[in-house]
Formats: C-alpha cells, structure tokens, sequence
C-alpha cells in the first residue's frame, strides 16, 4: 500500500510498507538517468521492473500480471508503466498513484505540493506513513 504524488516538478511518496502483517520503512523512490522513478504494488515486482527500466532486456514476467507500477517523472512529463514495456503518457498536471492516490490528488487539486499530498493523505489511509520521501527535477 502506497501514495506516490507528482505536482509537476516533484516527486514524493510514503515510506510504509506491510510485510507478513508488520509495517516496514522502505524507500519507495528512485533517480534514473536524470528521471525520477517511483514504485507501487509487489516489491518484488516493482523492483524487477525498475531493473528492467535501468538495464534494459525482457520485461519481468511476473510485472505483466498487474502487481506492480513504475511512476517516471522527466522533464516530458509523467509515464505509467504497469503490464508491458510500453508506458502510458500521463498529460495531467498532478499524478498520484497508490492505495491513497485519490488523497493525494485532491491535495493537489486544491493547491497542495506532492510532499503536502502525501503528508496528509498518510493522515488518512492506514496502509500509508512512516515518513516521506521526496526527489525534485532537475535537483
């Protein structure tokens, strides 16, 4: 369970995750190649997915059942990769993704940064908290 929340120039998510039943802190944020990267679902999807986004080569089977997003943030805009090698183009202003997303993108739509999305929506939903963490562009 996850927020991740991007305002156009930054990139910020929760650090909860929920393993056999007991909370975790977890870095959920990634800087790739001068793009900012966040991951959602699995943890073992999510993170053959971002190797695959380094490295290149097959995308991980187990990513194309659905289990896992990579958020990647440059300075084109926002790209969704869920359950292929082939991202969707987000053209909204703000994205948010995760079990507190729509928190989060309400935050935002009332004029909130990414890191006050995700703050406040960790006072919401109970599957995100543990603190924040936070990536600029360009930074």
């Amino acid at each position: 369970m996850t927020v991740i929340a991007w305002d156009g120039k930054t990139l910020a998510a929760d650090r909860r995750a929920v393993n056999c039943g007991l909370a975790r802190t977890v870095c959920k944020l990634e800087r790739v190649k001068g793009m900012l990267v966040g991951m959602s679902g699995d943890h073992g999807a999510a993170a053959e997915m971002l190797k695959w986004f380094v490295s290149g080569g097959e995308f991980p089977a187990k990513a194309r059942e659905d289990i896992a997003t990579l958020l990647v943030a440059d300075h084109s805009g926002v790209h969704l990769y869920t359950t292929g090698p082939e991202p969707m183009k987000v053209l909204d202003s703000h994205m948010a993704i995760g079990s507190g997303r729509d928190y989060a993108l309400m935050a935002m739509h009332l004029g909130r940064t990414a890191k006050e999305a995700v703050e406040l929506t960790c006072l919401f939903d109970a599957n995100c908290g543990n603190g924040v963490d936070v990536l600029e562009l360009g930074s």
